[in-house]
């Protein structure tokens, strides 16, 4: 009997890779198969303390273009898919509100 398999006989899933993982809003869903994410996080200033919210978008591989502008997601990292990009959306957090 392999290490993959219960002693029922059944396979068991490969453990997960630890992959970075980050959450933010969608600024742009113009591209096909591609969603732009603005990640924002805070972070104290080197010198002098101050709370300072420092952000940055990542390219992210939307395989069935189900994500829009303005909702919330969860991105990983994976492996280079473009030039750009090397995230690939795992989850929606929260959809867009109307305005």
């Amino acid at each position: 009997m392999s290490e993959a398999q219960t002693a029922a006989g059944t396979p068991v899933a490969a453990p997960v890779k630890n992959t970075r993982t980050l959450v933010g809003r969608v600024v742009s869903d113009k591209r096909a198969k591609t969603i732009t994410v603005l990640v924002e996080r805070r972070t104290a200033h080197e010198l002098y303390g101050k709370i300072v919210a420092k952000s940055r978008k990542y390219h992210a591989h939307d395989e069935k273009g189900e994500f829009k502008l303005g909702d919330l997601v969860e991105i990983a990292e994976g492996r280079p898919i473009s030039k750009t990009k090397s995230w690939t959306v795992t989850k929606l957090l929260e959809k867009a509100k109307l305005v």
